[in-house]
């Protein structure tokens, strides 16, 4: 059987996106037919649409999803109809290197649906991060969803698919941020506001946010920031450092991504301090840092991808956090919009207006 449902496509680079109607397959094996509740707007649907992710359009936009399991394919005992369940694009293999190690969360082979959806002339489309979570149905594999407690609000947990789990995890996972920590997290998007939320969880006392958008900083604070930095007032390097008794912070996440600002993580880390990239860097982006300071400042360099989470263990842990109030998932819910806003909401995030726009449908 094939499902005729609407969904948000756009056809080529930097084109409005429009809705269309879009044929959704029965799931063959391995794969689950997902009937969408809410879909945050991301940047990555946006770089999408830009065409600065591949240019394989026609894009079926949206990933940030929670939904309603309403058929599974042959072999499928992750999940079954009518689990409430959260989507991610890193459904694990269980074979690779990464997995046979026990390091899942590093899968060297993850995968996406076989079956393609299309539109009704036969033009197959390709699913933002292998979801196409922008439309009222859609096919994924059965290991991107993972099964949440259907209490949750869909809109909040939903954006543990993507930004708010990469912001938290490269404080929890990847930076191994510890009770009584020095954290400090520059960019404040929704990403970094996520790392502060993902500090704070964590137990860290002193939580230090840098942004040039005094708006952001008071998001910021309001998710845990002890101390707010605007770097376009002070140099962020000397001011975390006077925050953290002149040594520099033990963790600190760039949730931005550009030369300039790891450089500045770089040294406003303490001795043997860590250094988390959270922020996604642009092709062709170098850094030049004298090898005498890599070697005697000692401490760690670390990539987060995702925030090195294990969905199946990650999300379930923190949707119970959510439900008892240790993790306000709410606050990243700036707006509830709908299908045909999608535009509208990549503008606001993209003029800083929000933290997440929220598709309800």
């Amino acid at each position: 059987m094939v499902h005729k449902v609407q969904g948000v496509v756009v056809r080529s680079k930097d084109a409005p996106s429009s809705i269309e109607t879009i044929l959704v397959p029965d799931p063959g094996p391995g794969e689950a037919l997902v009937d969408i509740i809410t879909c945050g707007v991301c940047h990555t649907d946006l770089h999408y649409k830009q065409g600065g992710i591949t240019d394989d359009f026609p894009f079926l936009l949206g990933h940030e999803a929670t939904g309603t399991v309403s058929a599974v394919g042959a072999g499928v005992t992750e999940v079954a109809p009518g689990d409430r369940v959260v989507l991610n694009w890193r459904a694990v293999c269980g074979e690779c290197r990464a997995c046979r190690r026990g390091e899942a969360q590093y899968c060297f082979n993850t995968h996406n649906a076989t079956q393609k959806m299309t539109l009704e002339d036969g033009t197959e489309l390709t699913p933002a991060l292998g979801i196409g979570a922008f439309a009222e149905k859609t096919l994924v594999a059965a290991g991107q969803c993972t099964k949440v407690d259907p209490e949750a609000d869909a809109a909040a947990v939903g954006l543990l698919g993507c930004g708010v789990m990469a912001g938290i995890g490269a404080a929890l996972n990847t930076g191994n941020v510890g009770y009584g920590d020095s954290v400090a997290v520059i960019g404040c998007g929704g990403v970094g506001i996520a790392a502060v939320a993902g500090a704070r969880l964590a137990g860290a006392t002193t939580i230090i946010a840098v942004d040039i958008d005094d708006r952001k900083l008071e998001l910021a604070r309001g998710l845990g920031a002890t101390h707010v930095l605007n770097s376009t007032e002070a140099d962020p390097v000397e001011g975390i450092r006077n925050l953290t008794d002149g040594n520099g912070a033990d963790v600190v996440i760039d949730a931005v991504g550009r030369p300039e600002t790891y450089t500045q993580a770089f040294y406003a880390r303490d001795l043997a301090g860590t250094v988390v990239l959270v922020g996604v860097p642009t092709p062709g982006m170098t850094i030049e840092l004298p090898l005498d300071d890599v070697f005697g400042r000692g401490g760690a360099l670390k990539s987060s991808w995702y925030g090195d989470c294990l969905p199946s263990r990650d999300f379930p842990m923190l949707v119970n956090h959510y439900l008892q109030g240790n993790l306000d998932l709410d606050a990243f819910v700036t707006e509830r919009t709908t299908l045909d806003k999608v535009d509208e909401a990549f503008e606001k995030m993209h003029g800083g207006a929000v933290l997440r726009s929220v598709v309800e449908l």
